[in-house]
């Protein structure tokens, strides 16, 4: 199942608090990356926040999953989860 993250600020956390962790979530992130559980990963255009393109098999391995990234496990940084289905639409091309 593919699955978009969408980093959201957690309040109250200093821009400080990150320089420690950003090495370690690089690795991270790789290690999922190689695993084949984040698909895609980038920042928005507008503001420093996360979006991720995940597979896995729901929304609780997800959850799981980035619970593993440090950012996340320290309190940094947390996800809204949003799951995907394909588009059907293409089939209307293609209907008798």
């Amino acid at each position: 199942m593919r699955i978009l993250a969408l980093e959201r600020e957690v309040p109250g956390v200093a821009a400080s608090a990150f320089e420690p962790h950003l090495k370690a979530e690089a690795w991270r992130a790789w290690e999922l990356t190689q695993a084949g559980v984040i698909r895609e990963i980038y920042f928005r255009a507008d503001r420093s926040d996360a979006v991720l393109i995940l597979e896995c098999p729901d929304l609780d391995a997800a959850r799981a999953a980035l619970g593993t990234l440090p950012l996340v496990r320290e309190g940094l940084i947390a996800f809204d989860l949003i799951a995907l289905v394909p588009y059907p639409g293409f089939a209307r091309l293609f209907a008798p």
